[in-house]
């Protein structure tokens, strides 16, 4: 009889630490989903900051291609008014050097 209550004992303490060892890793389970949706929640945050990067740079890079045109046209004018500048600087060489032989 006395072994008998003896291993009633034992199963009694198994079981006990059977259900501790259950909750315990009850509690540990609800911790890392808790964690995992922390990180999901960042990652969703990061994403939308990487969206919200990419339309920024997509913004720029309109605006940095208007500048270009800008000045490309900028160029274009430049050069045109360089060259009738020249043309003209040219003509009053004549004119001068003409009117230096006379």
């Amino acid at each position: 009889m006395e072994q008998e209550t003896i291993l009633k004992e034992i199963l009694h303490a198994i079981q006990l630490h059977g259900e501790r060892t259950d909750q315990k890793l009850e509690e540990m389970e609800q911790k890392f989903d808790s964690r995992f949706e922390q990180i999901d929640q960042r990652f969703e945050q990061i994403d939308r900051r990487f969206e919200q990067m990419d339309q920024r740079f997509d913004r720029l890079e309109i605006k940095v291609d208007g500048i270009r045109l800008d000045l490309s046209d900028t160029q274009r004018t430049s050069n045109f008014t360089l060259s009738k500048l020249a043309a003209h600087d040219e003509k009053l060489l004549k004119l001068s050097q003409e009117n230096d032989i006379q």
